[in-house]
């Protein structure tokens, strides 16, 4: 095994009862305050960005900007963030999808790719995988080609796997 990806699940904090009874939180700050952490997670998350030949990163709200926006300066390429509703200033385009408790939306900025464009979609944990489909459909409703969809964890028992298109690439640096 890579020993940056040792470092970066070391990094990774377990958190049990968090929001609710039952749930264990993987918590990512203590990997963010880790410089080294951060720079191994960042490192192996730019190589797989590269073997896609990424144009530009869409990072999803909240914890996807951070990943996705540094990926995105690593690679010298744009960064485009999806965020909840209403938090853009111009026309938008949004995307609803359903959560275990309800519904909720994605929006971009309208004409934030170009047609042919390769994008990359960047979330920092990918468990029922409603976010990511309602990315990857903005980033394909605007003419992008969506080159695939990168976590630094997927919580594999969730099985959000299965909610993303099956022609899309799926990177997660760990599985749970």
């Amino acid at each position: 095994m890579d020993p940056r990806l040792d470092l970066v699940r070391r990094s990774i904090r377990d958190v049990p009862d968090f929001p609710k009874p039952g749930i264990l939180f993987k918590d990512i700050t203590p990997l963010l305050s880790d410089a080294e952490a951060f720079e191994a997670t960042l490192a192996l998350l730019e190589a797989d960005a590269r073997r896609q030949r990424t144009e530009v990163v869409l990072g999803i709200e909240s914890r996807g900007f951070i990943f996705g926006a540094a990926l995105a300066s690593r690679l010298g390429v744009g960064f485009v963030p999806a965020r909840k509703p209403g938090k853009l200033p111009a026309a938008v385009d949004r995307e609803a999808y359903s959560l275990e408790y309800g519904k909720d939306a994605l929006e971009v900025h309208q004409k934030s790719f170009r047609a042919g464009q390769r994008a990359l979609v960047v979330d920092d944990v990918i468990a029922t995988g409603g976010t990511a489909r309602a990315a990857v459909a903005l980033c394909r409703r605007q003419g992008a080609e969506v080159v695939g969809v990168s976590f630094v964890i997927e919580l594999s028992f969730l099985e959000g796997r299965k909610a993303l298109p099956g022609d899309i690439p799926i990177h997660a640096l760990l599985t749970y």
